[in-house]
């Protein structure tokens, strides 16, 4: 256990409060994956909390600390009750460790650690990590209504490590899988990132069509290769409504152009730029090692590299503004293709040809 974690284990004990790891951290401890998201809970409430660390506590009761890499929440021993819109419209904080443990998600993210980095067990989180499985803790179909966000995080789970969902709760999110179109469309972002992002990504797409998530969401593909930049994966899937930003739309119909053309080329790399052509590379199966090569050999990598001004243009040719545009396309066309070279004397003796 690194220091820091242990330093804010011990403040709390050391004040007279339980508290434990628990959650994503301690699972991923034991299946032997590096964690910088740290959840603890304790028995500290959050006016105790805020004396011991000078954080203020949200409506829930949790405080964050940031402290080098680490995202450190500290969030109360609580009970939760009357879900609305994924939230807890009342919460009433207790001192019962296993009782605060029952309102979390799955078993496997159950398991706590003292700080000692001894485990402890209380609702079977470990036998369910052993026969890598994920299972609801409580009533599968009332849990999701509580929380639908749960649907897709249950994907998302059996995606990253590569766990099987539990038969229970995979019936229950056949029975409840409309309540996936009462999320916000950036929590359906986030979960659909991630589950692209892993590797095992197909064990995902196949989970959202097997249990009719995709259908829901309208989530539609062909056969996807899979890239190591998130926006390369988001250009080979339609999903309806997700909030990109501007920059992510552009990028992905400039990917989507390129891919659709079967081809990186002078003109490709010059029209989209080096970074769109490499992600669209990774689908297309060539090398980033040859397109950068290309990309540094272009003779022109933006407009303004074109050996001749505008306004020398006008009066060479003694036309409108307007027009120095198309003259400008022909110029990029040419000296891209080779038959004409970057050079002001070769350029204006194009023109006066023309």
């Amino acid at each position: 256990m690194d220091k820091i974690i242990k330093n804010v284990l011990t403040e709390l004990n050391t004040n007279g409060f339980e508290a434990y790891l628990v959650g994503g951290f301690v699972r991923d401890y034991l299946l032997g994956i590096k964690s910088y998201d740290i959840d603890i809970c304790t028995t500290a409430l959050p006016k105790d909390i805020y004396n011991i660390f000078n954080i203020c506590a949200n409506n829930y009761g949790g405080a964050r600390l940031i402290i080098d890499n680490f995202n450190i929440d500290i969030t109360t021993y609580r009970k939760d009750t009357k879900y609305s819109n994924r939230h807890p419209q009342e919460v009433k904080y207790i001192t019962d460790l296993k009782e605060d443990l029952k309102r979390r998600d799955f078993t496997i993210n159950t398991i706590c650690m003292d700080k000692n980095e001894n485990i402890i067990d209380l609702l079977n989180g470990i036998e369910d990590l052993n026969n890598r499985i994920i299972k609801m803790i409580g009533d599968n179909e009332k849990r999701l209504e509580e929380d639908p966000l749960r649907i897709l995080r249950a994907i998302r789970f059996a995606t990253v490590l590569n766990f099987e969902i539990d038969n229970n709760l995979i019936k229950a999110i056949k029975s409840k899988k409309e309540l996936v179109n009462t999320l916000s469309k950036d929590r359906v972002k986030s979960e659909l990132s991630k589950i692209l992002m892993s590797p095992n990504y197909q064990k995902g797409l196949d989970l959202l069509n097997e249990l009719k998530i995709s259908e829901e969401l309208e989530i539609k593909y062909k056969d996807i290769i899979y890239t190591k930049d998130l926006i390369g994966m988001w250009a080979q899937i339609k999903v309806k409504d997700i909030p990109f930003t501007n920059i992510e739309k552009s990028n992905i119909i400039d990917i989507t152009e390129i891919v659709k053309g079967n081809s990186i080329n002078n003109y490709t790399l010059f029209k989209y730029g080096l970074y769109v052509n490499l992600i669209a590379g990774m689908i297309l199966n060539i090398s980033s090692k040859k397109i950068n090569q290309m990309y540094k050999k272009l003779p022109i990598k933006e407009r303004k590299d074109i050996d001749i001004k505008g306004n020398e243009i006008i009066e060479l040719l003694r036309i409108e503004g307007k027009r120095v545009n198309e003259v400008y396309i022909d110029l990029i066309n040419k000296i891209l293709n080779g038959s004409l070279k970057n050079k002001k004397g070769e350029i204006i003796k194009y023109l006066k040809k023309e």
